[in-house]
């Protein structure tokens, strides 16, 4: 490889983007243009960088298998930050496998970093767990051990294991300084602002707070009856019961909890329920189908029994009931929780990160974009949707289940 690439791929590696530009911006040959989409990317025209990156990768070809791989590694990280959660994830794990078999470790690293990163996003923790077993970050320079901390203090985070997350901050913040690298600090503090930030509302006998992260993790262990509305379960303990897909079902349990240790009318769970003002026969026929599922659901860790009004909710062995709610609760909460990252999403993305079609994802932009809350901008599949800022808004770190299908 000549001087002046190996010179560009230095600059870029401590981050004098201009530096490298200035070494390879009149050349046209494959190292050239991956280093040119390399940095375009870092500078954040990732459609020129995209490009760069695809015609680098061309150029090529099968004869270089591990420089083709590296630009396909590229592409996936400028995919993952415009949030194009419909690139190939095969590619890139085809990729790092290039890079592994070729003893590329380092590429191959940063590949599995992105693969976790991706996961994580998802919301697919297990996965990304153990594609991050496979990296011993002893060996790994400041930048990419920054990113691996990350991706190790986000799973943690996502899992309410505060003091891991904590660690892997402590761990990043250090390997960023040593970096030394403006956007990489900036990426890490934006990661630490999470844990000062409410990640939840604590509702308990009429009365309501917000909760830090590492509060959280404290109410989930306290031998309370917890009500999770951020992710639409109910914990005792070790027991979990997910209503996630049950959404009458977790509205009766709210609704009950919020009463404990006095009983709800059949007419007020009706209304919170089903949304009817007034409780028919009908009406109280199904309440009784409901409440009855309910109590099937929850046996092991609570009744529910009936009252001369009502319900009233009766833990088996819990002494507190307690409702964890969203920061902030609106209609669509799930899309405007991902937005709030500050990235631009498409509306395709946004399903496959939630779990719901594209259709009630794209309603439900729609009806965020009528009152101000998200905007759009580029048409057709360039269309992408962000959001105003938001101060205080909860992050992905509590999102709630997939939002109902069609």
């Amino acid at each position: 490889m000549d001087s002046m690439i190996i010179a560009a791929a230095r600059l870029l590696a401590t981050g004098d983007l201009l530096g490298a530009l200035k070494r390879v911006a009149l050349r046209n040959d494959a190292p050239a243009l991956a280093l040119r989409g390399i940095a375009m990317a870092q500078l954040g025209d990732l459609v020129r960088a995209k490009a760069l990156l695809k015609t680098a990768a061309r150029a090529f070809g099968p004869k270089e298998p591990v420089a083709r791989a590296r630009c396909l590694v590229a592409e996936a990280e400028i995919a993952l930050v415009s949030r194009d959660l419909t690139w190939p994830a095969k590619t890139l794990t085809a990729a790092r496998e290039v890079l592994e078999a070729h003893d590329d470790r380092l590429n191959a690293a940063h590949a599995r970093h992105l693969e976790a990163r991706r996961l994580l996003l998802i919301g697919h923790l297990d996965e990304a767990e153990r594609l991050l077993a496979g990296v011993d970050p002893a060996p790994l320079p400041p930048p990419l051990l920054t990113a691996y901390e990350l991706v190790v203090a986000g799973i943690a985070i996502r899992r309410l294991q505060t003091g891991v997350a904590r660690a892997a901050l402590r761990r990043a913040e250090n390997a960023a300084r040593e970096a030394g690298i403006a956007a990489l600090r900036a990426e890490v503090e934006g990661a630490c602002e999470v844990m000062k930030t409410p990640a939840a509302r604590l509702i308990r006998r009429g009365e309501e707070r917000f909760l830090l992260l590492e509060e959280v993790e404290a109410v989930l262990a306290s031998g309370a009856l917890v009500v999770d509305a951020c992710r639409y379960v109910v914990r005792d303990g070790d027991a979990v019961v997910s209503l996630t897909t049950r959404p009458v079902l977790f509205a009766l349990a709210r609704a009950l909890a919020e009463s404990w240790p006095t009983d709800v009318s059949r007419n007020a769970l009706v209304a919170r329920a089903f949304r009817a003002k007034d409780a028919d026969e009908s009406h109280r026929v199904r309440l009784r189908v409901e409440v009855g599922r309910l109590r099937g659901e929850l046996h092991r860790i609570a009744d529910i029994r009936a009252t001369r009004d009502g319900f009233v909710l009766a833990p088996r062995r819990a002494a507190e009931v307690i409702i964890l709610a969203p920061p902030v609760e609106e209609q669509h909460g799930e899309v405007l929780a991902f937005l709030a990252d500050g990235e631009a999403w498409s509306s395709s993305a946004l399903a496959i990160a939630i779990g719901a079609s594209p259709r009630t994802v794209q309603r439900a932009l729609d009806a965020l974009a009528a009152t101000g809350k998200v905007q759009s901008f580029g048409r057709g599949p360039a269309r992408r949707w962000t959001i105003p800022s938001l101060p205080g808004f909860p992050s992905t770190l509590l999102l709630p289940g997939p939002l109902p299908n069609d």
